[in-house]
């Protein structure tokens, strides 16, 4: 004859525990309820449960190290999490869907990780500068389902380095629960123009953002194909040119070999390949003495050394031809 599942194991029934009724080492649950009794506690410590004598003695290192393992905090809850995480797991694979389960709920891993108390609770992020908080999190993807365990330092800084505003990026990982990124970023330091295109630029010419806000209007203007690259090299121009260089509307890259400045007359300035610092003191000294770029002009060509080609506007020519043509009349009479 069969017993009862419950007539197999030694079950406690105890009645429902009323309120206030608590104690500390026993359960009262009314009048007739006996104390509780905890069966490790209520040994000495200094007990202990000696093996036979016919036993071997190093038979109680294997029970001894496993009774240690499992006293260990946190063990039963990481256990459980992995049995059923397991169980889980076998049967979102089994019936498809695995993707979506770690979309939804993470990795395996980081769920255990984040059961042990590892997860992303705390993000700490400096140096937004013209970045917001949403973009630095979207950006380097970094996730509630993510643990800070396993979480990826190297991969999210390369991450953030990648966008346009964000010069360097610091990622440190906090244990048990804090993230931090330390941002530095690009300013805006020049305009760039490029096909009709007009864009802001870094101090290392890679480009922040179209040009969209009227207050990037006075930053350093370069036109043509590798221009936003030599930045350097056309702010040394403008300190050359000196007196002159609130005059100086942009700087355009010929050929990639030469600059020219587009001054704010609407005149063109043509330095020389080599040495242009030298045509630009040549220009100062032609503008003080001279006021050439008052002069009805569109040109001064300062390429070749020791020399100063202009090129005249048409009005200028058609006033030049007509004052030839009087003086040549003038000199006929006489």
């Amino acid at each position: 004859m069969r017993e009862p599942v419950e007539a197999l194991f030694d079950v406690a029934h105890p009645h429902p525990v009323q309120a206030g009724s608590f104690q500390a080492g026993s359960f009262h649950a009314g009048p007739y309820a006996t104390p509780y009794i905890n069966p490790v506690s209520s040994q000495p410590a200094e007990r202990r449960v000696r093996p036979p004598a016919s036993a071997p003695h190093h038979a109680q290192r294997p029970a001894r190290g496993l009774s240690r393992l499992a006293a260990l905090p946190g063990l039963g809850t990481a256990a459980l999490v992995l049995l059923f995480g397991g169980v889980g797991l076998a049967g979102v694979v089994q019936n498809g869907g695995y993707a979506e389960f770690v979309a939804r709920n993470g990795a395996p891993r980081d769920i255990v990780a984040r059961a042990l108390g590892f997860s992303i609770e705390v993000v700490t992020i400096s140096g937004l500068g013209e970045l917001s908080e949403g973009d630095v999190l979207a950006a380097s993807g970094v996730k509630p389902t993510h643990s800070l365990l396993f979480l990826d330092a190297e991969t999210i800084r390369e991450r953030l380095t990648a966008l346009p505003l964000v010069e360097s990026a610091r990622v440190l990982k906090l244990y048990p629960d804090r993230l931090v990124i330390a941002l530095e970023g690009r300013r805006p330091f020049a305009l760039w123009q490029r096909d009709g295109k007009l864009s802001i630029v870094a101090a290392d010419g890679v480009v922040v953002d179209e040009m969209r806000d009227e207050r990037f209007l006075g930053l350093p203007f370069v036109v043509g194909e590798g221009a936003e690259k030599r930045l350097d090299e056309y702010m040394r121009l403008l300190e050359a040119a000196g007196d002159l260089k609130s005059r100086v509307r942009a700087g355009i890259l010929v050929s990639g070999r030469r600059w020219s400045l587009d001054m704010t007359n609407g005149v063109e300035v043509k330095l020389p390949e080599r040495e242009p610092e030298v045509a630009l003191a040549l220009l100062q000294r032609l503008q003080r003495e001279a006021r050439i770029l008052d002069k009805d002009v569109i040109s001064i060509d300062l390429r070749a050394s020791g020399r100063v080609a202009v090129r005249l506007s048409e009005e200028a020519v058609a006033a030049r031809a007509a004052a030839t043509t009087r003086n040549s009349r003038k000199g006929g009479q006489t």
